[in-house]
């Protein structure tokens, strides 16, 4: 349950931000996706520490859940006035609030994220239990998220429109209900992991009493994560995030302006969500017994990338007419397919990372856990930052003017916008496929790593 905020994170900053910054705020897109870049960028070298420190702290409870509880108030506050910006500042000032709102929540939440998502491999060491795990931990990711993005859309949106703001998605008051609400959901769902997985900590590994140099931190961090394997995970990692945080990016220009979709449509193909999130998510456990992990991540990157382009490049060539009920279908359809294979594709690729913490403990004699989660939420953040990066270069290149309701935006600015948007994912895809192929940790090689570790499956 605790994904959940991190989901609600990933959902807001990726969906909402953006427009809410330039659209109702009036800062210019590139200094907005500037600062979250910059954001992400900051808190992206707090990952290893963190993990690194949590690999190696010993207290009564244990090496995780002191942290998880240490961050469940300041997530909940700095989220909250990310929200909330002072309404007379001008657009520079928003710049720096922004940046530091940004940094606060990013690394607030990292100090319970890369933890949580630790205590995975120390759970079960089962390759097919792993993927069931991390199927769950997706899910409910997904899940706190779009719960928030479907309140906004059925919820707040409607209430929040006036005779002055006929469509309440360019009020700023209801990002402020937003701010809150998440504040309060993101909150229970820390407290409720830690609490929940608290009477598990006797059970789980405890670190070696050691001294530890700050040579010997990022030594031995860089001897975990020196493998072919996880090199392949990490440039995977960085082109699937990236494309992510670019897609996410542009999806409330893409729906609201690009398709022309009514604040309600958008929030029936947000609310079916939870339903292609779910598939996703438990279709990763029957791959994985039937091909493995690797071969299953290749067969859903494939489908993807065969798929993703196709609503897109229907639109450019006339063929939907954006703002139509056939348009509206299209995206339906084709948003609720992407999902159940990114969802897939990322529980697989979590999966993944669990197995080479034994092929790690094996060559370097420690469990690093956390190096392991933190080096890919280090991935996360700064690819995800490249991917809002590139939404608002996309966006200047287009020429798209701010402040604009979706009737007064150029026809023009919309079409180059998608001729931009669909090679740079389709490019993209092909780049992932193909940095997988070197991984190289199979069932019958995990199974063996546990036979030398002395250990079973369980």
């Amino acid at each position: 349950m605790g994904s959940a905020a991190f989901g609600i994170k990933d959902a807001g900053l990726q969906i909402f931000l953006l427009m809410f910054y330039t659209q109702i705020l009036g800062v210019e897109p590139k200094w907005v996706s500037l600062a979250l870049m910059l954001a992400l960028v900051i808190d992206a070298f707090l990952d290893p520490i963190v993990g690194y420190w949590s690999d190696n702290f010993r207290s009564k409870w244990g090496r995780r859940h002191p942290f998880m509880y240490a961050s469940a108030i300041p997530v909940a506050a700095s989220y909250m006035l990310l929200w909330m910006p002072p309404a007379e500042w001008d657009s520079s000032a928003l710049f720096w609030y922004l940046l530091v709102m940004a940094v606060l929540t990013r690394s607030a939440l990292t100090f319970f994220e890369t933890p949580n998502a630790a205590l995975g491999p120390e759970l079960t060491r089962d390759y097919v239990q792993r993927s069931s795990l991390s199927s769950w931990r997706s899910f409910f990711g997904w899940t706190g998220g779009n719960a928030m993005t479907v309140m906004m859309f059925f919820f707040v949106f409607n209430a929040y429109a006036t005779p002055e703001i006929p469509n309440g998605q360019f009020n700023r008051d209801a990002y402020a209900v937003y701010g809150w609400a998440s504040a309060i959901v993101m909150l229970v769902a820390i407290v409720v992991s830690s609490l929940g997985t608290h009477r598990q900590i006797a059970k789980l590994v405890a670190p070696e009493k050691r001294k530890i140099s700050l040579g010997g931190v990022f030594r031995e961090m860089f001897e975990t994560l020196a493998n072919k394997s996880m090199g392949a995970i990490f440039l995977t990692a960085i082109i699937a995030n990236t494309t992510l945080g670019m897609g996410q990016a542009l999806s409330a220009y893409m729906s609201t302006f690009f398709w022309k979709l009514r604040p309600e449509q958008i929030g029936i193909i947000t609310l079916l969500i939870f339903v292609s999130a779910a598939l996703g998510a438990a279709l990763a456990t029957p791959l994985t017994r039937r091909w493995g992990k690797k071969k299953a991540l290749i067969i859903v990157g494939i489908i993807g990338l065969t798929l993703s382009p196709i609503a897109v490049l229907l639109r450019l060539n006339g063929v939907l007419i954006p703002g139509t009920d056939v348009a509206f279908w299209a995206v339906l359809v084709q948003g609720q397919v992407d999902v159940v294979l990114l969802v897939c594709q990322q529980v697989l690729l979590v999966s993944m990372i669990s197995d080479l913490v034994e092929q790690a403990q094996v060559k370097t004699g420690r469990r690093s856990e956390g190096v392991f989660f933190a080096a890919n939420t280090f991935v996360m953040k700064v690819t995800a930052g490249v991917g809002v990066m590139a939404a608002g270069l996309m966006l200047t290149l287009a020429q798209f003017p701010e402040g604009v309701s979706p009737d007064q935006a150029p026809d023009s600015a919309l079409v180059t916008l998608g001729w931009w948007f669909m090679p740079a994912v389709t490019i993209l895809r092909i780049l992932m496929v193909l940095a997988i192929l070197p991984y190289a940790v199979s069932r019958e090689s995990h199974e063996a790593n546990l036979r030398k570790l002395g250990g079973d499956a369980s």
